[in-house]
């Protein structure tokens, strides 16, 4: 069994917005962008994390980062709680956790060239490593992400968007983390470059013994890196399992709803598949529903999912779904 590196318990993110025109001793509204988030991660494996705009994903990665300092719960790293360090403590775990960001351009420094870019965490985390090492490690990383070692001198600007990430890639990977959280690494790339910086994460996965939490909004990117899958919307966890099970026999209405929209590359399947639709906007995190918070767009919501928040139970093998009437959902749809 895969030692667990990271175990999430029960977190809650919370935002104090300001009143428009308040004074400033007014109580601010607050927003909960993340609320009772689980999640274990194991050595080596992939993680994918899904969801619509605004349901999370990327606050519960700067969470887990500690970028980001949670209301509630607890973030256990190797059995340590990352809530409870120091300022020192939580700089020295920079070393062990990176990310890798949707933008490539604008995450990399335009008045530095690639070389400082990269080597940037090193000096940070080994100061004890000297420059001309620094360079050396510096090109070798560049040389393992597909890029010329002799590019060093050169700024971001001079490079594709594909490249640009793959700059981020190797500042993320210099100090050789465990974990790499990449925050919709792909989403701003062409389709052909999305292909060939998932397999170069693929890659270097098995070579360096990564664990990846992978945010996507694109199922079919999640489902082809990922070893499980959990579904976030506004907020919580909605589903979680092994990825094949959540891509096959998605158990929670919203993750059904979400599968549909990854088109099938046949016409005649595509045609006659059945199609669910979510029905109005995501609702406000300022104010989400009661009870369940997916009830005002469900299919099979009723009275009682405005009571009680629902737990996540198990829908299969090592498969939960925060939904005690998802046995229903197929049955409606084909109804329909």
């Amino acid at each position: 069994m895969s030692e667990t590196l990271l175990r999430v318990e029960k977190l809650d993110v919370t935002f104090a917005i300001p009143k428009r025109g308040a004074l400033p001793w007014t109580k601010p509204h607050y927003l909960q962008a993340v609320s009772k988030a689980d999640l274990t991660l194991a050595r080596g494996e992939t993680l994918g994390l899904v969801g619509e705009s605004g349901s999370g994903k990327s606050t519960l990665a700067r969470a887990i980062v500690g970028t980001i300092r949670p209301a509630g719960g607890r973030v256990l790293w190797r059995g340590q709680d990352l809530t409870q360090y120091t300022p020192a403590q939580r700089r020295a775990h920079g070393r062990h956790v990176q990310m890798i960001f949707q933008d490539p351009l604008a995450a990399l420094n335009p008045r530095m060239n690639v070389g400082q870019i990269i080597a940037e965490p090193l000096a940070t985390h080994r100061p004890e490593i000297g420059a001309t090492d620094r360079r050396r490690r510096v090109g070798e990383m560049m040389e393992r992400v597909g890029l010329l070692p002799n590019l060093q001198n050169r700024y971001p600007h001079e490079f594709s968007g594909g490249q640009c990430q793959r700059i981020g890639i190797a500042r993320a990977l210099i100090t050789e983390p465990e974990l790499v959280i990449c925050d919709e690494p792909v989403s701003a790339l062409d389709v052909s470059v999305q292909a060939q910086v998932v397999n170069l994460l693929g890659a270097l996965q098995k070579e360096m013994g990564l664990s990846l939490i992978f945010i996507a909004h694109d199922l079919s990117v999640v489902r082809h890196v990922s070893n499980r899958i959990s579904v976030m919307y506004l907020g919580r966890i909605m589903e979680t399992g092994p990825a094949a099970a959540v891509t096959a026999t998605p158990a929670h209405p919203y993750t059904r709803a979400l599968i549909s929209s990854v088109p099938i590359p046949d016409p005649k399947l595509e045609k006659s598949r059945h199609r669910p639709i979510l029905k109005g906007e995501l609702p406000s995190p300022m104010n989400p529903p009661s009870g369940c918070v997916f009830r005002t767009r469900c299919p099979i919501a009723r009275e009682s999912c405005a009571e009680a928040r629902p737990p996540l139970e198990p829908a299969g093998p090592k498969h939960d779904v925060a939904c005690p009437y998802h046995d229903e959902v197929e049955a409606v749809e084909t109804a329909k």
